[in-house]
């Protein structure tokens, strides 16, 4: 009977949750991403970017110039000085989903939070939210707890006009979550380059630009000494901004992309129509037919729109899909940059030639490519490196998934993975030894370089990532030094030549046990040191303790579980190309003496006891 009644689907089955309730337990249809703030995008990033937002909203209407943002530990707060929120409807605002002046095309015309959710979120989801609105010499305040009201005061006030709002991520929910100054500084810098005049205050370091997306695309170039083959060329308008400009020293593009001051970091229809009109005006100019990749190759900018009604994929507004704008949007750019090419003939001419040699390279390239496969061919018709597995991952039929290809180093380690994996879908590729640093050479190594054009092979993603055969791409390297050099190694040759790779999600570390603790009755396997000594009390008296310097140590028939159903995978995590640029070319770039001095100076030497 109560089997029966469990599976019973009658009406006390059906729930009605408040607004309140749906936010807290169905969080990420909210603010996407929790994470621990490790990561720009987590949510308490976002929680802060959902208040500034409003802020900076009451900035674009003409309404303040000033935003003070103050975090100490998990306790945040913003102090803008526009119009204050209405003081009969401060509670409402922050705790009533669809209840906004964003609505109103009268008082917000080019919002990003156009949705009446973003502050309820944010007070839903704090341990402690805190809200003031001064008007014109009264104030209104409000507290709440976990998005209910607490307490609410009024009276007279000597302050500007503006909102305070002071809040605590509730760690019920942001478990281990902290807030990094790095991310948080970057994104006010986002704010200051969109908001030509803005003054952002950050724990007391000011943040302000005069040339808009100018001094953006400076400091993108700045990340790595980039030298520009001609001035920025920027443009400037009401409603659309861009600014770009070449370098012989990038690879790929690097377009940065805004909407209401909102940066999209996975593009959307305003990034696709910039690149579209760039490539009409170079071809119109030019009277040529270059490729997109032609004319982009080594360009570094940045593109910003104000729209009356923007259509994001999720809250979190990382990609635009307001399709209805880019034939507009097209024509726009292709005749601001005529405009522009016809009066500075020099700078046209540079950006045509950058075309030319990248064109001419593309051939070549293909010359490679040809060679390659020929070459691939003559030796085999199957990949020596790789131990395939029986079923295959298909993104578009929606079959394979589970599939995952286990890259490791040497015999020995792929030897104790084969002999214990699952032949349906594990797949195995060994590596000889050390893979070839790629972060300052060009795509054709892959061509030239027999391991990385095998694995390449293997994955099937040469032109694109529609045939990935596998649904994971796991590094399974030892964990001594030379073990997490590869693992770097190879990290850098995903993010160097196929970054969708690891920005769909499908990049892994496998996590395998440092030690084994055992004795007669137990054996416990531990991932750190700290695990390691816990597992000794455990045990009791004198447990024999085994140190694993490599995976090849791990007999079959132990191995066997670290790639079953218990096994650890920790996600290789994605983050755009203008904040991986620097970190790989400091720690894979060609900067040695530096590189020594830096680790020289923060060696740690263990103190024997």
């Amino acid at each position: 009977m109560a089997e029966e009644s469990r599976h019973q689907y009658d009406e006390s089955k059906v729930k009605t949750l408040s607004s309140l309730e749906h936010i807290r337990l169905r969080t990420g249809m909210y603010i996407g991403r929790i994470g621990t703030g490790a990561h720009p995008d987590d949510g308490c990033y976002v929680l802060l970017k959902e208040i500034v937002d409003n802020a900076v909203d009451e900035f674009i209407m003409g309404f303040g110039r000033e935003v003070r943002i103050q975090v100490e530990g998990n306790r945040v707060s913003v102090r803008d000085f526009g119009r204050g929120i209405p003081l009969g409807k401060v509670v409402d605002c922050v705790s009533k989903i669809n209840t906004g002046a964003k609505y109103n095309d009268e008082v917000f015309q080019f919002s990003v939070g156009l949705n009446g959710v973003g502050t309820k979120a944010v007070n839903a989801l704090s341990r402690s939210f805190l809200v003031r609105s001064h008007r014109d010499g009264q104030f209104v305040e409000a507290a709440f707890k976990q998005g209910r009201l607490r307490r609410e005061l009024s009276g007279k006030t000597e302050e500007p006009n503006g909102t305070y709002i002071e809040f605590e991520p509730d760690p019920e929910i942001f478990k281990d979550s902290v807030f990094k100054p790095e991310f948080i500084e970057r994104r006010l810098r986002h704010y200051s380059y969109l908001n030509s005049g803005l003054k952002l205050v950050f724990n007391g370091k000011v943040f302000q630009s005069r040339g808009g997306l100018m001094d953006l695309v400076l400091e993108e170039l700045g990340t790595d000494q980039s030298e520009p083959i001609y001035p920025p060329l920027h443009y400037t308008s009401k409603t659309l901004e861009f600014c770009f400009t070449h370098s012989n020293s990038r690879y790929g593009e690097e377009i940065l992309s805004f909407v209401n001051g909102q940066y999209t970091s996975d593009g959307g229809t305003h990034l696709s129509a910039f690149r579209e009109g760039l490539l009409k005006a170079v071809n119109e100019y030019s009277r040529k037919s270059f490729e997109g990749d032609d004319v982009r190759e080594g360009i570094v900018g940045a593109v910003a729109i104000r729209l009356k009604d923007p259509m994001f994929e999720s809250q979190t507004k990382n990609k635009l899909g307001n399709t209805e704008i880019r034939t507009d949007l097209v024509n726009r750019v292709r005749e601001e940059l005529l405009h522009f090419f016809n009066r500075n003939k020099p700078i046209a001419e540079k950006i045509v030639a950058k075309a030319e040699d990248t064109k001419q390279l593309r051939k070549e390239l293909q010359e490679v490519k040809k060679l390659a496969r020929e070459r691939a061919k003559a030796i085999t018709l199957r990949i020596p490196q790789l131990k395939d597995c029986k079923l295959h991952f298909d993104k578009r039929r929606d079959k394979g998934r589970g599939t995952m290809l286990f890259i490791c180093e040497g015999q020995s380690a792929a030897g104790s993975i084969t002999s214990c994996r699952d032949v349906n879908t594990q797949a195995v590729f060994v590596l000889k030894g050390k893979p070839l640093n790629v972060w300052d050479l060009k795509r054709d190594v892959m061509y030239k370089n027999d391991e990385l054009y095998n694995l390449m092979q293997t994955l099937n993603i040469e032109d694109s990532l529609d045939g990935l055969r596998y649904e994971k791409v796991i590094l399974a390297t030892d964990a001594d030094v030379d073990g997490l050099h590869i693992r770097n190694l190879m990290i850098t040759y995903f993010f160097r030549f196929f970054d969708l790779i690891v920005h769909d999600g499908h990049l892994y570390v496998l996590e395998t046990p440092l030690f084994r603790v055992r004795n007669k009755e137990r054996t416990i396997y531990c991932y750190s040191e700290a695990e390691r000594d816990t597992a000794a009390k455990e045990l009791g008296g004198k447990p024999e303790i085994t140190r694993f310097k490599g995976l090849g140590e791990i007999s079959p028939k132990e191995f066997a579980q670290f790639i079953g159903r218990e096994m650890r995978l920790s996600r290789v995590e994605y983050a755009p190309k203008p904040e991986v640029a620097p970190i790989l070319d400091f720690y894979m770039g060609k900067n040695t003496p530096e590189r020594k001095d830096y680790i020289m100076e923060r060696l740690v030497v263990p103190v024997e006891e």
